[in-house]
């Protein structure tokens, strides 16, 4: 079914000679241009993002869409086009691509666009892109895919058309194109498009493998070695065993963590897509397809409560508390002021805690109060770079996804020097109510350079955040930051010292 733009209507491009117009092309006229939706004109999948966003506003709603299901693709699509609430204005495009239409449609050239996406979310993708004269696309009844789509495109344009798609379903209408144009395509997808003999055109795709260990946030696993913490003082820094425990949990930790974060990145994608910043990453710019950060977020979490289950009960207990909170804050509380940043510290305290199962040593409830304190004004730095970001921008009000106004910086700031300080003395009086009264370190007392180690790093945080200078998140930040690593190394070295002594030291 085909529709027409409401702001331009649909017409036929004149034939014209123009070497210069298509590259390789010597002669004849210019052929319509027809152009995929998904994965090629949007660096996403329409048919996910409206499955997302439906499920976003209602989990309940999965069952209603299972029932959708045996009534065929075509009705499953309209049905979700009719549900899901999608902001067509930001959804990712291909900016290179754009650019080469552009260029075509100055030339006089008819632009098509030929999806396998509803009708109705085609119409609001010819409404943002007026490049279009007209589109053909799923109609509620036929699923304009593959070879239904070759055929059509076909009987359409008699006197032949280019092509632009990036999946293996799309080599049918590739055979019946005069040109073919890969967008981001698969290798073996390309290499099957070549082996037709027509003239080729490609837009190269940036490494995916990249884009997904972005989306993992791999660089985050730095926290998760507060699992360790545990360890060195409970005076195991000298088992092996005691290590591979530890490196266990840390592992399952690690993966569950980093699947819970594209789980965040998926459910915020609306929020991701409008923000200043956080527009960049990898789900909400397209740069990581949403079926690749499914399919991650799923083995990622598979292996990681397997892994936990594997290092006992008690780290399952406790990694199955942290996902369960991660969960409720990227749902929900997440859009709670104050309470966010509690909820953040709290989870960073949940990786000691998993340490503690995973080794067995007793509970230090100083350790877990300092822990609680310290990371909670990490989290509040970071909800005050973004109130600093959008006092810059003019924003008046409530951030996107959060439950924070710009004239909350203040206070946020107050909150967040205050926990940082409080976490400094906490330290310091469990060294002097704890680490020196059993006899599990070597030399405790190395570990007051850490009190002084925390002033000099908190003072910086907090000091780059007045000047605008941090990072959205600091943890990511800190481990960029070479003041921030070095001061890292002087709490390891004091660590080490702690756990197995210098020939001197001792209590």
């Amino acid at each position: 079914m085909s529709l027409a733009s409401p702001s331009l209507p649909s017409r036929v491009a004149p034939g014209r000679d123009d070497a210069a117009a298509i590259p390789g092309r010597d002669e004849g006229p210019l052929v319509p241009l027809v152009v995929d939706l998904d994965g090629t004109l949007l660096r996403t999948d329409l048919l996910l993002e409206g499955v997302v966003a439906i499920l976003r506003r209602n989990v309940l709603m999965l069952f209603a869409m299972l029932a959708w299901l045996p009534r065929g693709r075509a009705h499953f699509k309209r049905r979700v086009a009719e549900h899901a609430a999608l902001d067509f204005a930001t959804l990712p495009a291909n900016e290179e691509l754009l650019a080469y239409i552009e260029l075509q449609k100055t030339l006089g050239r008819e632009i098509v666009l030929a999806t396998a996406a509803d009708e109705l979310m085609a119409r609001r993708i010819v409404e943002r892109f007026p490049l279009f004269d007209r589109a053909v696309s799923s109609d509620g009844l036929v699923n304009l895919k593959g070879e239904v789509k070759a055929r059509r495109l076909a009987a359409l344009f008699p006197r032949g058309f280019d092509y632009a798609g990036n999946a293996a379903v799309d080599l049918p209408i590739w055979a019946r194109a005069e040109r073919v144009i890969l967008v981001e395509t698969p290798a073996s997808v390309a290499r099957a498009a070549r082996a037709g003999g027509r003239p080729i055109e490609e837009f190269a795709a940036a490494p995916r493998l990249r884009a997904l260990a972005k989306g993992l946030r791999l660089h985050q696993w730095a926290k998760n070695g507060l699992v360790f913490v545990p360890l060195v003082l409970g005076g195991l820094a000298g088992s092996a065993g005691a290590w591979a425990e530890a490196g266990l949990a840390f592992l399952a930790l690690g993966l569950v963590a980093s699947a819970s974060y594209l789980l965040n990145d998926l459910w915020d994608l609306p929020h991701d897509r409008a923000h200043w910043s956080k527009r960049h990453r990898p789900l909400a710019s397209g740069r990581l397809p949403l079926a690749t950060g499914l399919a991650a977020t799923v083995g990622g979490l598979t292996s990681g409560l397997a892994l936990a289950a594997l290092a006992g009960p008690a780290v399952l207990a406790a990694v199955l508390a942290y996902l369960a909170v991660t969960l409720a804050y990227s749902f929900s509380l997440k859009r709670v002021p104050m309470l966010d940043a509690l909820i953040l510290g709290g989870l960073f305290t949940l990786r000691l805690v998993i340490g503690v199962a995973a080794v067995g040593v007793a509970w230090s409830p100083w350790l877990l109060t300092f822990s609680m304190f310290l990371f909670t004004s990490l989290s509040f730095a970071k909800r005050h770079t973004e109130l600093r970001g959008a006092v810059r921008r003019g924003r008046t009000g409530q951030l996107s996804g959060r439950g924070y106004r710009p004239a909350d910086e203040p206070v946020v700031l107050a909150f967040g020097i205050a926990a940082g300080l409080a976490s400094i003395v906490i330290f310091i009086l469990y060294l002097a109510n704890e680490a020196f009264r059993h006899a599990v370190l070597s030399a405790p007392l190395a570990l007051w350079a850490f009190p002084l180690v925390l002033v000099l790093f908190m003072g910086r945080i907090w000091l780059l955040a007045g000047r605008d200078e941090l990072n959205d998140d600091p943890v990511a930040f800190a481990v960029r930051d070479r003041p921030s690593l070095s001061l890292a190394a002087v709490a390891g070295l004091a660590f080490a010292v702690a756990a197995f002594g210098l020939p001197g030291w001792g209590y």
